[in-house]
């Protein structure tokens, strides 16, 4: 494993399809594990369960369980996962500035690994 710099870290800590989109929707008030899962229908729950113990593990969310039956989930952003708000809000930025160029180049991309 390289942990080099910042980049590497980041990388290390991220590193998942559906971490950024988490991180995103916790913040945007989307709390508990099937509100998550209808935002993100692609992923199976057992993926989003390893990445939210995932970014739990890393201190970028916290898990609230409530003592009630059934019991209730909930998952928030802890003040460090709060300072990689800005962070993802300026790559959304950037795939939205850039959203036709991408858009395209991933379609191209994934044409050439359909004939392969």
């Amino acid at each position: 494993m390289n942990l080099n710099c910042g980049l590497d870290l980041i990388g290390e800590v991220l590193y998942g399809k559906w971490k950024i989109r988490l991180l995103c929707f916790i913040h945007q008030g989307h709390l508990r594990p099937s509100e998550l899962q209808r935002k993100i229908p692609d992923a199976s729950r057992r993926v989003l369960n390893i990445q939210l113990k995932e970014l739990e593990e890393h201190e970028l969310v916290t898990k609230t369980i409530y003592a009630q039956v059934p019991p209730k989930v909930e998952y928030f952003l802890t003040d460090f996962g709060k300072t990689l708000v800005p962070v993802i809000a300026a790559l959304g930025n950037w795939g939205d500035q850039h959203e036709d160029r991408l858009r395209k180049v991933i379609l191209k991309r994934m044409g050439e690994y359909a004939s392969e």
